[in-house]
């Protein structure tokens, strides 16, 4: 993902006057996005939730054709299949633990003495004394909206010889604040992804780069794939991200969304090879161990390009996009698959 945070990715302008108008201002002052007071963490508008349900139901059209699994699950999931995705090896600084208070009588005495001398002070000056009464509990926030499904899928058993494909979305959560408003620290993927052999992942992932691509044509905005990989943590995380991108796993579309000079990344196209199918023994009909991919849209991110490029007031945007979004989608969609099926038999 685009790494670019706070008013660096904001406000690139000569000299660095930070102060200039930012794309985040005007989604504020237009009342798109709600400003809670805590940096990416939003509340968002009815229409801006109207554009984000209107995408889902473009991608759906989308991938309609693959006969997916529908899943949904809420964003949270069991600690034990989160410390065996061995995310925390990658990712520790933006994960993101549920604690609760677990203590008695006494414990809710120190806790409350100590959570009245925080209110005492200023927001930001507040101590977090009181949280020494919290536990961890059994929970942690979903870092991405595939990680429940694989514990889910080898408790079933091994695969159908074709393979499985699910539709899942979920809200997820990663400790990144940012004063960019693409980089929420809570935010929706819709994924879909492929579990199989390495042929079918790959094949599938080929697919969605293709499909990925023709959905963002059809929204009007600019189309850039690129190889890439993923922002993994600490002085070893050089190393496996050289390697992530040697082996080409990872593809990101890019579309500049903060300001013109940096591109954030609203679709990613990931080939995982066998290391969800190893950890929790997802076997292949023949008895292989499981490949997996998925394709990832960012619904805040795309929903946030569409007013970066077509305007703040939904009403004003392209004519073709109106048409995609708030006409006849499934013959939209439709007809763009099928000018993509001509093109390639060409």
């Amino acid at each position: 993902m685009n790494t670019m945070t706070d008013m660096a990715a904001l406000a690139a302008v000569p000299g660095g006057d930070t102060a200039a108008p930012t794309f985040r201002d005007a989604l504020l002052a237009q009342g798109l996005l709600i400003d809670t007071g805590e940096n990416g963490l939003y509340g968002r508008s009815e229409v801006f939730e109207d554009v984000v349900e209107r995408l889902n139901v473009a991608i759906t059209h989308l991938g309609a054709d693959q006969a997916p699994e529908v899943l949904r699950f809420p964003p949270a999931m069991r600690r034990t299949d989160f410390e065996d995705s061995e995310y925390l090896k990658s990712f520790p600084n933006l994960a993101g633990t549920i604690h609760s208070f677990c203590g008695n009588d006494m414990g809710h005495q120190r806790l409350l003495r100590c959570l009245d001398d925080a209110i005492a002070e200023r927001d930001d000056d507040r101590s977090d004394e009181w949280m020494a009464q919290q536990k961890p509990t059994r929970v942690v926030l979903t870092p991405a909206a595939c990680y429940p499904i694989y514990p889910v899928m080898a408790r079933r058993g091994p695969l159908p010889a074709d393979g499985r494909t699910i539709d899942v979305l979920s809200y997820c959560f990663r400790h990144e604040p940012s004063l960019d408003p693409a980089r929420m620290q809570m935010f929706r993927q819709r994924e879909y992804v492929r579990l199989g052999t390495p042929d079918q992942v790959m094949a599938f992932r080929e697919m969605w780069i293709e499909r990925g691509s023709l959905l963002v044509t059809l929204l009007d905005l600019p189309v850039d794939v690129d190889l890439a990989n993923d922002p993994f943590f600490g002085r070893g995380g050089k190393i496996i991200a050289d390697s992530q991108r040697a082996q080409a796993l990872k593809f990101e579309l890019l579309i500049p969304v903060a300001n013109a000079d940096s591109k954030t990344a609203c679709l990613s196209f990931n080939y995982h090879m066998d290391h969800f199918g190893a950890i929790w023994k997802i076997e292949c009909a023949d008895g292989s161990v499981a490949h997996t991919g998925c394709v990832g849209f960012g619904m805040e991110r795309i929903t946030l390009a569409l007013f970066r490029h077509h305007g703040l007031d939904v009403d004003a945007w392209p004519a073709g996009v109106r048409a995609l979004l708030w006409g006849d989608t499934h013959a939209r969609v439709a007809e763009g698959l099928a000018q993509q099926t001509r093109g390639a038999a060409r």
